[in-house]
């Protein structure tokens, strides 16, 4: 409940630091090298990369658990023209219940990171079961230094969505406070 406070209390503020309204380049370049479809937008904020993605002809649904942002994400995609492409959801990304048919994207920025233990692999179970065969998980999450750090996810973390999925790319880098950070692209296999 608090993390839900502290997520929501950074919305009435104004700007989360995390919700910068600037789609990062890796999104670019997998919009530029897939043909459109169905695309998941998990922890989507205001709205800004889910826009982005509807923009290049996807059907985009974007869930996050602040109804400030999610009203943010409305107002943008309904100024944008683009409210009949992207439909945004106040929920939990841990519970897709609601989620209907396969998607051919699931974009993380940010989300996966957060959660630790059991959530890890609920995460992981959500994701194999509505990503499409032949699918992208896109993710970018901050990674450990140190193994006993409550912050980021490990290599085992990153191994368990490697159980299910095939690692296509990782780049390693600092996020903007010098904190590691990795984008990790997954493809769901297809099977016969």
């Amino acid at each position: 409940m608090a993390r839900k406070f502290f997520f929501a209390f950074q919305y009435l503020l104004k700007n989360p630091p995390w919700d910068t309204g600037i789609t990062p380049p890796e999104v670019y370049q997998f919009l530029e090298e897939n043909s459109p479809g169905i695309a998941l937008d998990l922890g989507c904020g205001t709205g800004t990369n889910a826009l982005t993605i509807a923009e290049y002809g996807w059907k985009v649904t974007g869930i996050d658990f602040v109804p400030q942002a999610i009203w943010r994400a409305r107002r943008k995609a309904r100024q944008a023209g683009l409210a009949d492409r992207v439909k945004f959801r106040v929920g939990d990304v841990l519970d897709l219940s609601f989620l209907e048919g396969k998607q051919d994207l699931v974009l993380d920025i940010g989300c996966f990171h957060s959660f630790s233990g059991i959530d890890i692999e609920r995460y992981a179970g959500n994701v194999l079961k509505h990503l499409s065969p032949g699918g992208s998980l896109l993710l970018y999450a901050h990674t450990k230094r140190d193994p006993k750090s409550s912050h980021g996810v490990s290599e085992e973390d990153i191994n368990i969505l490697g159980q299910f999925l095939t690692l296509i790319n990782r780049q390693d880098g600092v996020d903007g406070t010098s904190r590691p950070s990795a984008w990790l692209q997954f493809r769901m296999e297809v099977t016969d």
